[in-house]
């Protein structure tokens, strides 16, 4: 869930509008990621639970998404208009993957503590907005948002400890 170093938003967010587009930022560059490891990683049970995590960045997105459209009139307003512009038959797209994908170990782990990195990127970002604002119904969503991306950091770092034959300090495996 990182948009840092590449991925940097451009401009400053000064108000609620723009802190929840920050939170939509890092939602999709966490479903872009989760998708890109998918596609790379050949373990079906690790593929799985970034399947798990990343249908919940999607839900998260739908529901900054939702708010900001409360927020923000005009979004509204274009979001309706569009409705009716976007003609698209074949849906949804039958998803596949690339298959034969031969990453090493070290490639793997690397990825799983990349998603991991996103995770605590995106609980900082959301710990900053709920001192920001002072709406109670969208702390409390990002607050529930922000339990789900630590539960994905502790889903992850338990995946990394099982593959990882090397120890991560006094951390043990459950």
């Amino acid at each position: 869930m990182s948009y840092t170093t590449e991925k940097q938003p451009q401009g400053k967010a000064l108000d609620i509008k723009g802190f929840l587009r920050e939170a939509l930022i890092s939602e999709l560059v966490a479903i872009n990621g989760y998708s890109k490891h998918i596609d790379e990683i050949s373990l079906v049970e690790i593929k799985e639970l970034l399947h798990h995590i990343m249908e919940e960045e999607k839900r998260h997105y739908g529901q900054f998404l939702e708010a900001l459209r409360r927020y923000d009139k005009e979004e509204f307003e274009v979001y309706v208009d569009s409705i009716d512009h976007v003609e698209i038959k074949d849906k949804p797209l039958k998803k596949t993957y690339h298959e034969n994908k031969k990453l090493t170990a070290y490639s793997i782990l690397n990825k799983i503590r990349d998603d991991i990195k996103g995770e605590y990127e995106a609980i900082l970002l959301y710990d900053d907005l709920i001192n920001k604002i002072e709406d109670k119904c969208l702390v409390k969503m990002i607050r529930d948002i922000t339990k789900e991306e630590k539960e994905h950091v502790e889903e992850l770092t338990l995946a990394l400890m099982r593959l990882d034959s090397d120890k991560y300090g006094p951390i043990e495996e459950n």
